[in-house]
């Protein structure tokens, strides 16, 4: 099969006129990419630093479930072997994510995760490090909302500083 016999998820093209007749849609698959992606690009406007990861995971899954590219860093896609049709299509995509989760993290952060190779790599390493949040602010705050009481306040003031 020739290169022009290929589409961008790896699938030939008479597979997909194939599957455009029985009413599949190749943007549907996880390993299509737009002609428009481009690694360079931002995923998300919200930079991940140490203070932040829980509202940059977020963003992230939100943006990349968009894209239909969630299997990357949910771990449910794995490499398919050199051999496998599709193994250049999960790489192409594999890089785009990996290069749009480096490209969303802080510029000193960059460093520890630019070479790896995988996504899933990446997500769980950022996961691992920031995930667990700053413990001190937790303590604080545990300690704030034990001792808040209602007084004068109204049920929705008093939710509201809760």
């Amino acid at each position: 099969m020739t290169a022009e016999n290929l589409n961008q998820s790896g699938t030939s093209n008479s597979n997909q006129s194939k599957n455009n007749a029985q009413g599949e849609n190749p943007t549907h698959n996880f390993m299509y990419l737009h002609h428009s992606e481009n690694p360079a690009t931002p995923l998300v406007s919200l930079v991940l630093d140490s203070t932040n990861y829980h509202s940059w995971s977020r963003s992230v899954i939100t943006a990349l479930s968009a894209k239909n590219k969630v299997e990357f860093i949910n771990g449910t896609t794995t490499r398919p072997l050199e051999t496998d049709p599709s193994f250049s299509s999960w790489t192409r995509c594999n890089n785009m994510v990996a290069s749009w989760l480096v490209h969303s993290v802080s510029v000193h952060m960059r460093q520890s995760i630019l070479w790896m190779d995988k996504e899933l790599d990446i997500w769980n390493d950022l996961k691992a490090h920031f995930s667990q949040g700053d413990l001190s602010r937790i303590s604080d705050l545990q300690m704030n909302v034990s001792s808040l009481n209602q007084g004068d306040l109204s049920v929705s003031d008093y939710f509201t500083k809760l």
